[in-house]
């Protein structure tokens, strides 16, 4: 059972950002250190990629472990016990076929997506960023994506 009213849990779902994630900042940062320039929130492409390098065609997102489900299968038996363990399994399953219909698209229209777990870029930023520049690298010397 909830501990928290209706009211509450709202105003604390509320709350929840959906774009300038720390996640997010902490990688932009990064990027721009190294000399990277991007679009965020590219609203001109499907699912609104977080971060875009428009000049490389890269489209980068950075998931947050349980809206996303990251360990799926062990999210989803913790889930199973829990009070409204049916609401964010119905949940979360809708956002992980999204964000794969979203990498469809996007790589149909020509463009690398890259998806970084908040974990990840907070524990590992340099090495997110090195992936980046390597998906940047194939663009520039034309390796098939």
């Amino acid at each position: 059972m909830d501990v928290l009213s209706k009211e509450q849990r709202r105003k604390n779902m509320q709350k929840i950002k959906g774009r300038d994630t720390s996640i997010e900042l902490l990688l932009r940062k990064a990027l721009w250190e190294k000399g990277y320039r991007y679009r965020k929130n590219y609203r001109k492409l499907p699912g609104s990629p977080d971060i875009v390098l428009t000049k490389y065609k890269i489209a980068i997102f950075c998931d947050g472990e349980f809206f996303h489900g990251k360990d799926w299968e062990r999210l989803r038996a913790r889930l199973e016990k829990g009070d409204k363990g049916e609401y964010w399994i119905t949940k979360i399953s809708r956002n992980m076929q999204r964000d794969s219909e979203i990498n469809g698209k996007l790589l149909c229209m020509g463009w690398k997506v890259l998806r970084f777990w908040g974990d990840d870029i907070k524990k590992h930023t340099y090495e997110c960023v090195k992936t980046i520049e390597e998906a940047v690298f194939e663009y520039i010397v034309g390796v098939p994506l």
